[in-house]
């Protein structure tokens, strides 16, 4: 990302190792959490709570990731701990705006609020329309359209990549990149919604047994209905 995005996109890191020092390497709050999976992370606003990340990443260093879900790339990355800035308002963590990128075109952004608290998502179209039953209340981001042309940018002409921002005050920040959300089994409501990105997946691969003649989003979003 970073030799992709202009600076300003890029949270910095703080520290970076395998075993945590005594003592915090820049002012509170941070963050500190594994470079190898996934909801590892410890939130420090006080020092106790870093008494507490010393506690528990060097577990994240002898625990392989991934294995349970077949998610098998995780174990070739290497396994380090990060403390970051913590970039979230008044305590909480910030929201998170999840961009699918098929063959290089943003799809949907999949919403993440509430996390640490009450964990909820929600999925809107590239043009901020909802495709989830229980999508409101949400409005889109000021800086979406530089997260859609960034997310466009770091994917290319890949089948599929997600990557990941949040908006802090009013600017995009990039977060990480993820090759298959859920291990492909988180569930979608609307169903349909399922379909609807399975089709825009097959067809970047025109000869797979599943694949409609070159579906794209609008072909696809007509066929199952969601707005555009």
């Amino acid at each position: 990302a970073t030799d992709t995005l202009d600076p300003s996109f890029i949270i910095s890191t703080l520290w970076r190792g395998r075993e945590l020092p005594k003592f915090p390497p820049a002012p509170l709050p941070l963050i500190v959490k594994a470079n190898h999976g996934c909801n590892q992370f410890v939130v420090v606003r006080t020092p106790d709570d870093w008494q507490r990340a010393l506690r528990i990443s060097p577990r994240w260093l002898t625990s392989p990731y991934g294995r349970w879900l077949d998610e098998y790339h995780y174990g070739a990355a290497r396994r380090d701990i990060i403390v970051e800035p913590f970039v979230g308002q008044c305590g909480q963590l910030p929201l998170d705006y999840k961009i699918y990128v098929f063959g290089g075109r943003a799809e949907m952004i999949q919403v993440h609020h509430g996390r640490g608290r009450h964990h909820r998502w929600t999925q809107w179209s590239r043009n901020w329309q909802p495709w989830s039953a229980n999508a409101h209340d949400i409005y889109p981001p000021l800086s979406l359209e530089k997260m859609l042309d960034a997310a466009e940018r770091l994917a290319g002409n890949r089948d599929f990549l997600r990557v990941d921002f949040y908006e802090i005050d009013g600017q995009p920040k990039f977060g990480e990149f993820c090759l298959f959300p859920g291990s492909g089994l988180d569930p979608f409501d609307p169903v349909l919604l399922d379909q609807r990105l399975g089709a825009l997946w097959a067809a970047q691969h025109p000869r797979h047994a599943l694949a409609p003649q070159r579906a794209n989003a609008a072909v696809a979003s007509s066929i199952l209905g969601l707005p555009q």
